[in-house]
């Protein structure tokens, strides 16, 4: 039930032209400034992890590893996404809640590691 709201909300910021997918526009909306947060699929390789990890760190980006690449590709009228950038405050913020109530043990301020 949560990853449908996590997902909808993705889709719905997509509708909206606030999401930003793919690694290289994602890396390009985080270096900007206007990604508010990141979703990485949890099947992403290391390497890609490890990457955003680093970038959302030095940015202060909220990271979150969340579903897998199909589900996300998915949600945004895409085959697969390894990645996505939310890149509206408030589309960022609701998600950011539900992601945080699903984890319960709630988050560091940056959003470090947390899978989900």
């Amino acid at each position: 039930m949560s990853v449908d709201r996590i997902l909808s909300g993705l889709s719905l910021a997509q509708k909206a032209g606030r999401v930003s997918s793919g690694e290289f526009e994602t890396q390009k909306a985080v270096r900007e400034g206007s990604a508010h947060l990141v979703i990485v699929a949890k099947d992403a390789s290391d390497n890609t992890k490890h990457k955003m990890q680093n970038m959302t760190d030095h940015y202060r980006v909220p990271l979150y590893f969340y579903s897998d690449k199909e589900s996300l590709g998915r949600a945004i009228g895409r085959e697969y996404r390894s990645m996505a950038a939310v890149c509206d405050e408030g589309f960022a913020a609701s998600m950011e809640r539900k992601l945080i109530e699903i984890n319960r043990g709630g988050r560091n301020e940056y959003g470090k590691d947390k899978n989900i």
